[in-house]
């Protein structure tokens, strides 16, 4: 039997700016301001310029609600037509979707297939739940609505660790957030594209494939956008030499990771570390990932196709 071939799938969440105001305790952006639609408008944009420079297709994880704004379907759209896959990060990108009823998730992850469908074309077939979260009704919605994989698991320690850190500090200082912290079973989950049972967070034999964000082999750090931002070239080598044995590289990143201070981000600065880094540096060891799993032989495809090899 033929050894199967190193896979790598470059994904992009494409939260609007508003929800990083919800993350952090923030006033709600003003209708108007540039920042509101700077995910669309601009980071778009210069990832299908990045995409090009290095002749990857890219996962698009859209939210449905936002593609009511014609110029928003239009853009997305456009990238559609040039090879880009669009998949579903639900319809209104709850953090707290897996604390609704069963009907309410599946409901709204129904919404969010069908906006992407009507602004495409194209029905997704994946889902990324937004902060990562899921639960098995999120698994048993994704099964009755068809979808043939996932890919929200994220059993990453660093992660969650911060994350409890951060949101356990906001509120000893009065800030709530919208973010809502995983069950610690996460950390169990496999590493690796495997099929859901119930718990979902074992191994079974759910009709949908699980291909979990990506983490390093042993310590199991974060090789996403902002670990790669935040570390510069050094540290993205080393991460991607980590995880380039691996029989998925699934590199996930946001709309975020494209988009700069000057973009009218200025006063997220003090809350994303990632925005005190020139867009420039940050792409650049982006690059330097990217170029170490290509020369160790990674065939780059989306995550349909990555999800279709390990069904």
């Amino acid at each position: 039997m033929a050894e199967r071939p190193l896979l790598a799938a470059v994904s992009v969440d494409l939260d609007g700016i508003s929800h990083y105001h919800h993350i952090h305790g923030l006033a709600p952006l003003a209708d108007g301001a540039v920042a509101l639609h700077a995910v669309y408008d601009v980071a778009l944009a210069r990832m299908a310029d990045f995409a090009r420079a290095h002749d990857l297709p890219l996962t698009l994880f859209a939210i449905g609600a936002d593609l009511a704004r014609p110029e928003s379907a239009a853009t997305l759209a456009g990238l559609s037509r040039r090879g880009h896959v669009v998949e579903n990060h639900s319809f209104s990108h709850r953090y707290d979707l897996t604390r609704a009823s069963a009907e309410e998730i599946e409901r709204d992850i129904a919404a969010g297939q069908e906006a992407i469908e009507r602004a495409t074309g194209r029905r997704p077939a994946g889902f990324r739940a937004p902060g990562y979260t899921v639960t098995d009704a999120v698994f048993d919605a994704l099964e009755a609505l068809g979808v043939r994989f996932d890919s929200s698991v994220f059993p990453c320690p660093a992660y969650y660790g911060a994350k409890a850190i951060v949101m356990g500090a906001m509120r000893m200082r009065g800030r709530t957030s919208a973010s809502v912290l995983d069950t610690p079973r996460v950390l169990a989950a496999p590493t690796r594209p495997y099929r859901p049972g119930k718990p979902w967070f074992r191994r079974g034999s759910r009709a949908l494939v699980e291909l979990p964000v990506q983490v390093t082999k042993g310590l199991r750090l974060p090789f996403i956008g902002t670990s790669i931002a935040l570390g510069g070239p050094r540290v993205a080598r080393a991460l991607a030499e980590q995880c380039a044995d691996e029989p998925l590289v699934n590199l996930e990143l946001h709309g975020i990771d494209f988009l700069d201070a000057a973009d009218g981000l200025a006063h997220l600065v003090p809350y994303q570390r990632e925005l005190r880094i020139p867009l420039g540096r940050r792409l650049d060891a982006l690059s330097v990932a990217l170029e170490v799993l290509a020369r160790r032989g990674a065939r780059f495809v989306t995550l349909e196709e990555a999800a279709n090899e390990f069904a």
